[in-house]
């Protein structure tokens, strides 16, 4: 049988005040002697108290768990799964990259994964609530990610408004980027234009507005005003009350796009130039691999892929119930995150290689045509099968003529090798190939629709890694109802990203990118690791872990917790300072004026930009110390009075033992 620890109270109320002194001795005891005879006792640790009967504690609750790993996946996977991935696979020998991926997948990804999921799972609160749960100087560490939060949503849902202005434009017939607009005199095509392309001038200068230097701010633009305001209205009304909203909203931003890709997957494989494109994508090249920046590259995007640090991860696993499988949860929502990278780069290298093959045909026609008129040959006499051929025997007859015709050379591979990332990937190269296809403003409507989407599930995640640690912090009065703290936040992030509407905003943008969104969180990812491990202590973790997940961590994790993560955050974050300071921090400029034009003209910083760069990426950081440094003093004042008991590190064991009702 079991004898509750219930009994401890009832001898306090039995006995005299003088005597309670004598109860835990008493039962201490009366426990020993219980246990040699075969029964056993659930102790308390206080037991003045019994243990109560588990109440709701107020907080929301994920609908179920379906909801809950939709919205982690939908936080990881982003942007960058479409944009991002199919880049790196492409200047780093196509399938050959896979290789450090995964291993960095294996080794980084999944381990700090598992670690954040577990973290707030065993909290149950959001960042800054449980880093100073666990220890008071670690307190830096969850304002790091809100601040990297808060930095991050900053630009981020402007990169939407590029995306819902690409939309409204994609309703138009022409496509308004599939052709070049009149001069003011309406005697020939814009100039700008006509030197660059359409697709060119229509985001630089019709979406943009760009200005040829960062230091030139130029004018507020209305239409990304516009746009700016509905992406954020759009925003507040899917996280008006936290998960509650967010939790019905993820249904269709995390799994839409899923569905277009594989719209886009099987149009993308009828088309001419796919298999090219797909050939170039898998292709290994494996001497690559000695290159170092391969390997940082793969880290790197393993570790933003999966959107570690920035506090969202830890926020929506403190909505789940104690006992919750947070390890499967970390390896399904890594495996599905690493799958859909390389799922989303097969559609988009089918049309990349059917862009490339329409420009290897236009150039082969160019010269085609330049070849019948200077020889006065039959049309259809050199077709694009037998180009070569003719080109060989006319060099061999006609050196002199040929050279005089300044034949343009046509090679696919040139063509292939086009690399471009980010915003050039998706509202250039890649518009540009959906003007080829038939039917563009369908698949352009879709295209966009689908980046929307991606980018709006993220979106969550950014505004609850801000959102939940401010509900938890005492400064914000309880009285204040969720919808107005959440308006308040939309609003405040709103006006101030109208700086990013300017005609510099895009430099501005890819600053923010750069350093706000990069270097901190590797920093903060280090501290976490390194605050589990060796302040809270991994066996005492380890034991939080079986108590949730039903068995104790293995080996893999042990070892990688331990040893291997911080490690490799450790090289990444060293590799990482050690590429920027190499060389002077630097932006590609779109300058009509500039000679090279419509080649981008390099610029380097000035120095008030350079401190800018410099405090972006030290802010979220000096939370880390600054708060120690802080708690540190604090204790050293208290600790001159009689009174002072240092403050003890938490352990999650105490915490969740009010949320499993004890067993009769």
């Amino acid at each position: 049988m079991v004898v509750s620890a219930l009994a401890a109270a009832t001898l306090r109320k039995v006995l005299p005040n003088h005597m309670n002194q004598l109860v835990p001795a008493l039962w201490d005891t009366l426990g020993k002697g219980l246990k040699s005879q075969g029964y056993f006792i659930k102790m308390s640790k206080d037991l003045a108290v019994p243990p109560e009967i588990p109440k709701e504690d107020g907080r929301p609750k994920w609908d179920n768990k379906f909801q809950y790993i939709l919205s982690c996946i939908g936080f990881a996977v982003g942007l960058g799964n479409v944009w991002r991935f199919p880049y790196l696979c492409q200047i780093h020998g196509g399938g050959a990259f896979l290789i450090p991926y995964f291993i960095a997948l294996i080794f980084e990804g999944i381990p700090l994964l598992h670690l954040e999921l577990a973290l707030g799972q065993c909290l149950r609160k959001g960042s800054i609530g449980a880093w100073n749960t666990i220890s008071p100087y670690l307190g830096g560490v969850g304002a790091g990610s809100w601040m990297v939060s808060v930095l991050v949503s900053l630009y981020y849902n402007t990169v939407l408004t590029w995306v819902m202005w690409y939309f409204i434009n994609s309703f138009q017939e022409p496509l308004p980027w599939s052709v070049c607009p009149l001069n003011e005199n309406r005697t020939g095509l814009n100039k700008e234009c006509y030197e660059s392309t359409a697709v060119n001038y229509f985001w630089y200068r019709k979406t943009l507005n760009i200005t040829p230097d960062v230091t030139e701010s130029g004018t507020l633009q209305w239409w990304l005003i516009l746009c700016l305001a509905t992406c954020w209205a759009i925003v507040y009304l899917c996280t008006i009350r936290g998960i509650e909203t967010t939790g019905k909203a993820i249904y269709v931003t995390a799994i839409f796009p899923y569905l277009v890709l594989t719209i886009f997957l099987i149009q993308g494989l009828t088309l001419p130039g796919a298999t090219d494109g797909l050939a170039y994508l898998f292709t290994p090249n494996l001497s690559t691999l000695k290159n170092p920046r391969v390997w940082l590259d793969a880290a790197t995007q393993i570790f933003f892929s999966l959107s570690l640090a920035f506090g969202g991860l830890i926020a929506f696993s403190s909505y789940n119930p104690p006992k919750n499988d947070c390890e499967k949860d970390a390896v399904t929502v890594a495996i599905v995150n690493s799958m859909t990278s390389i799922y989303a780069s097969i559609p988009v290298f089918s049309v990349l290689g059917f862009k490339a093959t329409t420009g290897y045909w236009d150039c082969l026609d160019r010269n085609i045509i330049s070849i019948i008129n200077e020889f006065d040959l039959p049309e259809e006499s050199i077709m694009r099968q037998n180009y070569t051929a003719w080109i060989s025997f006319l060099n061999s007859s006609y050196p002199e003529k040929i050279a005089g015709l300044k034949l343009k050379s046509c090679d696919l591979q040139e063509f292939l090798d086009q690399s471009v990332s980010g915003t050039g990937l998706a509202f250039i190269i890649f518009t540009q190939a959906i003007i080829l296809m038939p039917g563009s403003q369908a698949w352009a409507i879709l295209f966009f629709i689908m980046l929307f989407s991606l980018g709006l599930s993220s979106m969550f995640g950014n505004i609850e890694g801000v959102f939940t640690p401010l509900l938890e912090l005492r400064i914000i009065p309880k009285s204040i109802p969720k919808e107005l703290l959440s308006g308040i936040i939309c609003l405040s992030c709103f006006l101030i990203a109208l700086c990013f509407t300017l005609g510099s905003g895009s430099y501005w943008i890819d600053i923010f990118d750069r350093y706000a969104g990069s270097l901190p969180l590797l920093v903060i990812a280090f501290f976490e690791v390194i605050g589990v491990v060796y302040v809270y202590k991994i066996k005492r973790f380890s034991k939080d872990v079986k108590r949730m997940t039903g068995r104790k961590p293995n080996l893999y994790w042990q070892i990688t917790w331990r040893f291997v993560s911080p490690l490799l955050l450790l090289i990444v974050f060293v590799a990482f300072v050690t590429l920027q300071i190499q060389k002077s921090p630097s932006y590609a400029a779109w300058n009509p004026k500039y000679e090279g034009f419509p080649m981008k003209e390099e610029k380097v910083y000035p120095p008030w930009v350079l401190a800018i760069c410099v405090l972006l990426a030290v802010l979220p950081c000096v939370f880390v110390p600054l708060v120690a440094l802080f708690q540190l003093i604090k204790r050293t004042c208290r600790s001159k009075e009689p009174s002072c008991v240092p403050p003890e590190v938490f352990s999650c064991q105490g915490a969740n033992s009010n949320f499993s009702h004890p067993k009769e």
